[in-house]
């Protein structure tokens, strides 16, 4: 893609709403786009396949992976001043929802705003007040003035899927991006972006890609599509969470503006060794910049892929400032060097090279 058409792509996606269980609208997006490269298809967990990739040819399978859904909220019951209890869809910190603005879909399949709102200080305790929050002492507040209200008026139930109320911006002088649920929309514009400069090279193997649900709430979606796609390679790319305004200078592996982070190992899967230094020296030899890590928490979906049938994975994040808050950064020179490092791999990838990292021990 042309510097604005992925910026405009980058924005969208961004914007569209797309919690766990309801990325309906990031996957009609996405198909659109597909739909001119390949054959699409779903399944009944909302996954979104492109196979017969223009280029591709058959043999061994490499699987482009990426998640639509984002985190967010779902309402629980609304009580009887109007106030709507909710819980959350993914992990937040309480500290990070109060105050902000968010979107509930209603029974029409419009958004209504709201605001998430706790008990004002005013008529707090001391004891309160030193207890701080928790996800049971907030609630949204839509304007309803009664539980019917918020039912028949603003056409809320229980059930309704809530998401953070931000519009994307791009700063052309920065080069920086503030918007939501980067985490992984940065990731699913990249995927798009590999698959639209690929589309017109010959592959001596056979490239999938899958916009996979449910990720933000245990892996779902790439259990799913492990199953049917069956590769032999994955690339997943994700919007990582950045460390450099949280963690001391040594410990930094995950910068804003310094390139994608390669992660050797996470609590869910092990980077086959081979694979990321292959991809590693790629990038060095190319002038790429990238970031490795070792991390203590974490998770993707790489992991489902490579526990199906042992396909080597790896994760390619882009770095995202307040991953999993209503406002994140995003550095469009960690796109590009994401985008750039893939495109040149599987361009340059054999089919003699592919099967050695396929199986890197015969």
């Amino acid at each position: 893609m042309k510097k604005n058409e992925a910026i405009n792509n980058i924005k969208g996606l961004s914007n569209l709403p797309g919690i766990s269980g309801f990325e309906d609208e990031v996957v009609k997006y996405v198909r659109k786009n597909w739909d001119k490269i390949g054959k699409t298809d779903t399944d009944g967990i909302k996954n979104l396949y492109l196979e017969d990739f223009s280029g591709s040819q058959s043999g061994l399978t490499i699987q482009l992976d990426a998640h639509s859904d984002e985190v967010g909220f779902i309402v629980q019951a609304i009580k009887p001043n109007g106030l709507l209890q909710f819980l959350t869809v993914g992990g937040w910190v309480p500290s990070n929802i109060a105050a902000q603005k968010v979107k509930v879909r209603n029974t029409m399949g419009n958004y209504i705003q709201g605001i998430v709102t706790s008990k004002p200080p005013h008529f707090m305790s001391d004891e309160e007040k030193a207890k701080g929050l928790t996800i049971s002492s907030l609630s949204i507040d839509i304007g309803a003035k009664s539980k019917e209200d918020a039912e028949k008026r603003f056409g809320v139930r229980i059930g309704s899927p809530v998401v953070p109320d931000v519009l994307c911006n791009y700063n052309e002088d920065t080069n920086l991006f503030l918007g939501k649920g980067f985490d992984c929309r940065i990731g699913v514009a990249c995927m798009m972006d590999v698959f639209d400069e690929l589309k017109e090279k010959y592959l001596p193997f056979n490239l999938v890609g899958t916009l996979t649900s449910q990720e933000e709430v245990g892996l779902r979606g790439a259990q799913v599509a492990a199953k049917r796609v069956q590769a032999d390679l994955a690339i997943v790319f994700e919007g990582c969470p950045a460390d450099d305004t949280s963690s001391e200078e040594y410990m930094i592996q995950s910068a804003l503006g310094k390139g994608p982070m390669l992660r050797y190992f996470d609590v869910s899967m092990i980077t086959n060794p081979e694979f990321q230094e292959k991809i590693v020296e790629l990038a060095e030899s190319k002038n790429i910049p990238v970031q490795v890590s070792v991390r203590s928490g974490g998770g993707t979906n790489g992991a489902p892929i490579n526990l199906y049938n042992g396909a080597p994975a790896i994760v390619v994040g882009i770095p995202v400032r307040y991953a999993h808050t209503h406002h994140c950064y995003v550095d469009f020179h960690d796109y590009e060097a994401a985008k750039n490092l893939v495109v040149e791999f599987l361009s340059t990838l054999t089919k003699e090279e592919l099967s050695v990292l396929a199986k890197p021990l015969g």
